[in-house]
């Protein structure tokens, strides 16, 4: 079976079926010349076992240990519903808190915000988990990155178009043809650097974050 028919039967994105055999939980084998995937019966329920868990939220590295046999499936849902009991303790401590604020009069600018994090921060070291707003913003500056080097590139090659275009109507010495037509690449791949450097940067914040999380 391919993996288009998988897709279609389980209801799981080729993208993700991919990344599943990426982490190991599917290892389908490979037709003999030329390569594609084969999916068993055997696979194919083992993918909706997966698209069952993780329906429900149960971590990848859980559902790993369910397939490979190191945590029975009870085992393995005990733990899963000790996550989710923290998970709601949190959001009634947080539930609480905004039914506190529906009293708060007037706007917001009126609010002493200060007073509710000493209150947050005190809950928080005793177990109590909010959203981590560091790893919520770091979407907002990804997405940030990728869009202001997507524009700059789509220039570039904008720029690149029009000398070649140039060029061509108006011929010019080779050298000095190299020379401008290879302006618009040297940017693109300080770009392409500048990009790299910044989601690394993006990326350690974001561990350190979590850490402190």
């Amino acid at each position: 079976m391919q993996i288009k028919e998988v897709e279609a039967r389980v209801g799981v994105t080729r993208k993700n079926i991919r990344f599943y055999e990426k982490e190991g939980l599917l290892a389908p084998r490979r037709q003999a010349g030329n390569g594609y995937r084969d999916y068993t019966e055997e696979e194919v329920a083992r993918l909706e076992r997966i698209k069952l868990l993780r329906k429900l939220d149960v971590p990848l590295e859980e559902i790993a240990a369910m397939l490979d046999g190191r945590l029975t499936l009870a085992q393995g849902m005990r733990r899963h519903l000790v996550t989710l009991e923290h998970r709601q303790d949190n959001l009634a401590t947080a539930r609480a808190l905004s039914e506190r604020l529906v009293q708060e009069p007037g706007l917001l600018e009126g609010l002493d915000a200060g007073a509710y994090l000493s209150e947050m921060a005190a809950l928080e070291r005793k177990g109590v988990r909010f959203v981590n707003v560091k790893k919520q913003d770091k979407k907002q500056r990804t997405r940030g990155a990728l869009l202001a080097a997507g524009t700059f590139l789509g220039l570039m090659a904008l720029l690149e178009a029009l000398m070649a275009w140039a060029l061509y109507t108006e011929p010019a010495p080779l050298p000095i043809a190299l020379l401008v037509l290879g302006i618009p690449p040297v940017f693109v791949v300080g770009a392409l650097l500048a990009l790299r450097q910044r989601l690394r940067e993006i990326e350690r914040s974001e561990i350190d974050a979590y850490r402190e999380y």
